[in-house]
């Protein structure tokens, strides 16, 4: 019978022990507005400077990494993930034009292990600085019993702030918009109970070696999602052309079309010419291990776009610049237009419209990918 809870699989010396690893990491990203430090039951963040705003509207997200975790531990690697749980939360703040003020994380885990817990909130923390959001608390917990002594899950939440007259949307788009699709770094951190099933089908491990990925296969898998906050934002508070962008949408689960059509207002439609981008070998590679097309994952992967701008039309080759001296590829995929709309051929080329409960535009694929 246990008599202490640390017998009962439960060590709060090592949940200290964790804390006092990370504390350098997550002091990193505090500026001045940060009060009260790490470890206390609440975080602190002055907001005094929301007084000069006219109306200030505050944005919140929230999300996790999913099973991409089941790899990061079979490669016992854990210094990425927490860049990759940055990515999901605070890039779907700047989707409305809002700059993110502060995150908080929490970790599930079977046991505390706190080099590894550090490993975890310090790629947080990276990802917070590059993308000037400040990580003003968090929780690590121990579940012995609901999760095995190394299985960990991870979330998080942000908020951020965007002046009322400012905000991104479907209200701003117009017919003849642009669309400009900014490059992927990879799978990001959507699609990987598929790319799991994928490989296990196949008898590939993780730490097998692939010539046609490049690498051994679960280090290219865990390639970190590509942060666009902080480049987005510089170009909205460009003068020049800051304006010109209408609409922002993140490609996350439900893949390109989906999440585009989420950002146009009802009535308008785009489509996207796939001839304009070459997916990268990593959504080949696994599409072809499946025995799919890669027109049949375009529901669950990103296939190389990990966030879209829609922009006036004319104003697309000076933001395609920008991103580029970011180190942020871009290129014209499409227009959306309210007129009406062609015809369908093939279920491949079907439009879809609606996606998470929203009614937006529709959106439809077409042709061939580059090769």
């Amino acid at each position: 019978m246990a008599t202490s809870y640390r017998e009962a699989g439960v060590d709060t010396a090592a949940g200290d022990l964790a804390v006092e690893l990370m504390k350098s990491a997550v002091q990193k990203t505090h500026g001045p507005e940060v009060l009260g430090g790490v470890g206390g039951f609440a975080g602190l963040f002055d907001v005094s400077f929301l007084k000069s705003y006219r109306r200030p509207l505050l944005a919140t997200s929230t999300d996790g990494v999913g099973t991409k975790v089941a790899i990061a531990q079979a490669l016992d690697k854990h210094d990425t993930i927490g860049q990759d749980l940055v990515g999901m939360v605070v890039d779907d703040i700047v989707v409305v034009g809002a700059r993110p003020l502060f995150m908080t994380d929490y970790i599930a885990c079977g046991r505390v292990i706190p080099a590894r817990i550090a490993d975890i909130v310090a790629g947080i923390a990276r990802a917070c600085a590059e993308t000037a959001t400040a990580l003003v608390g968090g929780e690590t917990a121990e579940h012995p019993g609901l999760l095995g002594p190394d299985d960990y899950d991870v979330a998080g939440a942000a908020v951020g702030a965007v002046e009322a007259d400012a905000q991104l949307g479907p209200q701003l788009v117009q017919d003849g918009d642009v669309v400009i699709a900014i490059g992927s770094s990879g799978l990001h951190s959507n699609g990987f109970s598929l790319v799991r099933h994928i490989l296990a089908a196949k008898g590939i491990g993780y730490t097998d070696h692939s010539d046609d990925l490049g690498g051994v296969v679960g280090e290219v898998l865990l390639e970190p999602t590509r942060l666009y906050t902080s480049p987005l934002l510089r170009l909205l508070s460009d003068p020049g052309v800051g304006d010109s962008v209408h609409a922002l949408s993140h490609i996350t689960g439900g893949g390109i079309a989906a999440n585009l059509a989420r950002v146009l207002p009802v009535g308008s439609w785009a489509q996207l010419d796939r001839a304009t981008w070459s997916p990268a070998p990593v959504f080949r590679v696994l599409a072809d291990l499946g025995g799919m097309k890669l027109t049949e994952t375009e529901g669950t992967w990103n296939l190389g776009i990990g966030m879209i701008a829609v922009v006036g039309a004319g104003t697309q080759h000076d933001i395609i610049e920008k991103l580029a001296r970011d180190g942020f590829p871009a290129w014209v995929a499409g227009t959306v237009s309210t007129g009406e709309r062609p015809p369908t051929s093939s279920a491949a080329e079907a439009f879809e419209q609606g996606a998470k409960g929203v009614n937006g535009g529709a959106v439809r694929l077409v042709g061939a990918y580059g090769s």
